[in-house]
């Protein structure tokens, strides 16, 4: 789909149903040195990790940090320049993921009339967290690229811990001396 068409996916979730997301940070790969933004799921407790560049990684992070740049970066003066032109953007979709690329799409107002326009996750979600807009993932994109962290086996094994911890045990002491078995 070119840029400018408009809205031909209907809500553009044409993957399956939204799920909001919020960006839970920006990492960079110790060993690759490359950089991920990770998107949580608000409704369940799945992340989606995007692999972005470090141009887009470092104005995500300088805008989540309330860093203002003393001339306008790139993403900040689109922003501006949208403003100026009338045009809001109401919402970012991560909608497809095809050949390892995640796709998006912005959805804008302008005029009255809405537009869909395909975009780079990275500069969709640099986009969206200046115009504080929602940012959603599809159930496809989810289902394919999502991380459901190992958090429920830790759960189970903090109940032990606890246990465990729980137990009045005499611990050596330094000198070597503790609790002695009958």
């Amino acid at each position: 789909m070119s840029g400018g068409d408009a809205l031909s996916e209907g809500n553009g979730a044409a993957n399956g149903a939204l799920n909001e997301m919020v960006v839970e940070s920006v990492r960079v790969h110790m060993m690759s040195s490359q950089h991920v933004v990770i998107l949580r799921d608000t409704g369940h407790d799945r992340y989606l990790p995007i692999w972005i560049g470090p141009w887009e990684a470092n104005a995500i992070a300088m805008r989540l940090q309330g860093v203002v740049p003393e001339r306008p970066m790139t993403h900040d003066l689109f922003s501006q320049t949208l403003a100026e032109c009338g045009v809001t953007l109401k919402r970012i979709i991560v909608s497809d993921l095809a050949d390892d690329t995640f796709r998006a799409r912005m959805q804008l107002q302008i005029d009255g009339r809405e537009v869909d326009l395909d975009a780079r996750p990275s500069d969709a979600i640099a986009l969206a967290v200046r115009a504080g807009v929602p940012i959603f993932a599809t159930d496809s994109v989810l289902d394919r690229a999502g991380v459901i962290p190992e958090g429920a086996e830790d759960e189970k094994l903090n109940v032990f811990r606890e246990f465990v911890n729980s137990l009045n045990v005499d611990l050596p002491d330094e000198s070597g001396e503790g609790h002695k078995p009958d």
